[in-house]
């Protein structure tokens, strides 16, 4: 499964929901006997545009499903300490894996990652970058440690993209993945947190 976190065309508050939306989601499921890979997030300026993760395991489905829909931050803005606003909604929308796609269609690069990590960063070439040769569609990913689990997080995520790049293409642009991306629901929250420290308001 497939869990997308998005602001969608909300301000910086809500990309800032969107990050600790996220940071919430991975530390609760810790616990649970669920394989969790953050594939792609889009960062903005305080928080961030949207993120993409993977889910896999015997609770994928339930997961996913329970988090569906919209989610609701209670909080003062401290960007704007003005503003009267102190509701912000973001999205999150669930779908199945897109198919596998065979290495002969993508161009494969090892290079070395960057960013933290001490010593193994530089002296490791467990960076991936993936190129899908029809499209041009290009991903990088360096999150894991070794090669092999970026090579398989890359396929993911170029999977990903050419499912959208496909519907794109065929002009279903009213499909319910782009209409989830640019459109969250506000009221009747799935999931509700209050405050800086991002704290669950039990329903």
């Amino acid at each position: 499964m497939l869990l997308q976190f998005s602001s969608a065309q909300g301000p910086e508050e809500c990309c800032i929901a969107v990050e600790k939306t996220l940071n919430y989601f991975l530390t609760s499921i810790e616990k649970k006997d669920t394989k969790v890979t953050v594939l792609e997030k889009i960062p903005s300026r305080h928080g961030l545009k949207s993120a993409l993760i993977s889910i896999e395991g015997n609770n994928a489905h339930l997961i996913a499903q329970q988090w569906a829909g919209s989610v609701q931050w209670q909080c003062l803005s401290h960007l704007r300490p003005r503003h009267k606003r102190k509701n912000w909604f973001i999205g999150v929308s669930c779908f199945e894996q897109p198919d596998d796609i065979s290495d002969s269609e993508i161009v494969f690069e090892t290079m070395r990652s960057n960013g933290p990590g001490g010593q193994h960063v530089n002296k490791t070439e467990s960076a991936v970058r993936a190129t899908h040769i029809a499209t041009g569609i290009s991903v990088k990913v360096q999150s894991e440690r070794s090669q092999h689990a970026n090579k398989k997080l890359a396929k993911q995520l170029i999977a990903w993209h050419l499912d959208n790049y496909l519907l794109k293409q065929t002009a279903l642009l009213n499909s319910q993945r782009h209409i989830a991306h640019h459109r969250v629901i506000r009221g009747n929250a799935t999931h509700c947190f209050c405050g800086n420290d991002f704290i669950p308001i039990l329903k």
